[in-house]
């Protein structure tokens, strides 16, 4: 996830612009790293250390940004909150997840879950209640990894609109993809607390 020293630095660098890509969700990390290697050689201290104090200075300053968006961009999540950041619609954190509005198509389910939780907590270990929540496990692993492939048919619809400078599409994309991150972020607490429950890792 992007903190806020990270968001921070955006008004100096742009992470993308730095390894000389566009705005772009659909990355080929093999090549990032290639290039993010490459970049660091040129930038390493050690090829600085007879250089101008301010040479040595901005050496310093351009391995910890190379370092800092490599970061960034090569994990997928991480890059769309960036994305997001610098096209104006950060992701807003609240220090309890938890306690964001149940996306309405949910509401049932969650309901439903949290009195299993509840009677798994009162109950002990009953077989019925740990095989009702195996069962929601296994349901919000794959909303997960549904979100997950709707996610990246969102990135392939930003790289296009943005290519063609559609102003509209990219607006439209990018609300999207703040919603499917919430989404994605409540089911995933949803995972974390069943799988709490159950003993699982």
């Amino acid at each position: 996830m992007i903190n806020q020293a990270e968001q921070d630095a955006i008004a100096a660098t742009d992470y993308f612009a730095l390894f000389e890509r566009p705005r772009h969700l659909v990355l080929d990390t093999v090549t990032l790293e290639k290039d993010f290697y490459r970049l660091s050689r040129q930038w390493h201290p050690d090829r600085f250390a007879r250089a101008a104090p301010e040479e040595k200075q901005r050496s310093l300053e351009m391995t910890s940004q190379l370092n800092d968006a490599y970061r960034t961009l090569k994990d997928p999540i991480a890059r769309t909150e960036y994305l997001l950041t610098i096209e104006g619609k950060p992701i807003e954190r609240d220090k309890n997840a938890d306690a964001k509005e149940i996306p309405a198509d949910l509401l049932e389910e969650v309901f439903e879950l949290n009195m299993q939780l509840e009677e798994m907590r009162a109950g002990g270990d009953d077989p019925d209640i740990r095989a009702d929540l195996q069962r929601a496990r296994t349901n919000f692993e794959a909303q997960l990894e549904g979100a997950g492939s709707d996610l990246q048919g969102l990135w392939q619809q930003w790289d296009r609109a943005s290519d063609a400078h559609d102003v509209t599409t990219k607006t439209k994309t990018l609300d999207a993809m703040v919603a499917l991150l919430h989404r994605r972020q409540y089911i995933a607490n949803l995972v974390r607390d069943v799988r709490a429950a159950l003993g699982v890792e």
